[in-house]
């Protein structure tokens, strides 16, 4: 499994989160212990300023860290055994739920992520249009998005919510891209406010929103993505469609990146599978 750029999540009742990775350094014993009081005030306040930034994703130059450094998820405990690399079946992975592309494309990728997340919102600016562009838009790969809102984004649920609503009129992915173009101003108002700027019928989608109509279809994803592994966004099963995929956690590039693979390749990988 590939566990590189995602999101974690809390144990039932919203556990608590744990930062992505700790770095923990051991200081260097000092050969002169006449200085060792001077140093060790320097030493402490790297240390913290390195353990925020870890904690924060980011590094002392203010820049993300990436790779060993940090996993890029937000991420929850857990509360299925993960199963071992291409043992998921594609099709006990497939709903009633958004599709994007040919649905006879060979290879499937079913994608779990939260709208306030991120990392999720790096994948669909950075890496879905490269893999739109080469492999959905060419029949060769479709696309399915299943929601799975972390329990400490406190507009996950209902932005999930309402993209639903928003597919019962045609519009889901008219939607979805509002609302990670837009994450920094997810809210109930916002969404009602959008669906009209994308031509929804307004009173039928407030009506929706505010039934809860779709709650439990949001929960049936969660736990589904729960029984197949998935404990941060955003995470995909890759796979033949027919076959047995394989769980990639992360906003992977699309490009390999140090000596991982990225998502050019596994699709390649899954294409010649198929």
């Amino acid at each position: 499994m590939t566990e590189e750029s995602s999101h974690e999540t809390p144990k039932e009742e919203q556990p608590t989160h744990k930062p992505v990775e700790k770095h923990v350094h051991k200081p260097v014993e000092s050969a002169h212990k006449h200085k060792s009081t001077g140093l060790g005030k320097i030493f402490i306040v790297v240390f913290v300023a390195a353990l925020i930034g870890s904690y924060a994703g980011v590094s002392l130059a203010g820049l993300p860290l990436t790779g060993e450094a940090v996993k890029e998820v937000e991420k929850q405990e857990p509360t299925e055994p993960q199963p071992s690399l291409g043992a998921i079946e594609m099709s006990g992975l497939l709903d009633d739920d958004a599709m994007k592309g040919n649905a006879d494309a060979p290879v499937t990728i079913v994608e779990f992520s939260d709208f306030q997340c991120s990392f999720c919102a790096r994948f669909y600016s950075q890496t879905l249009p490269e893999i739109t562009e080469k492999y959905i838009d060419t029949g060769k790969v479709k696309l399915i998005y299943r929601d799975f809102p972390l329990s400490f984004h406190p507009q996950a649920q209902s932005a999930a919510e309402a993209a639903e609503c928003a597919g019962e009129q045609d519009k889901y992915w008219e939607m979805h891209d509002m609302l990670y173009e837009n994450q920094e101003s997810l809210s109930t108002d916002n969404y009602k406010k959008w669906a009209g700027e994308i031509g929804l019928d307004t009173e039928k989608f407030n009506n929706c929103l505010d039934s809860g109509k779709f709650t439990s279809e949001v929960e049936n994803d969660f736990a589904a993505g729960s029984a197949a592994g998935v404990s941060g966004t955003p995470s995909f099963v890759i796979g033949p469609s027919d076959g047995k995929g394989e769980l990639v956690v992360g906003a992977l590039p699309f490009e390999d990146f140090g000596g991982e693979k990225g998502f050019k390749t596994i699709i390649e990988e899954a294409l010649a599978a198929a």
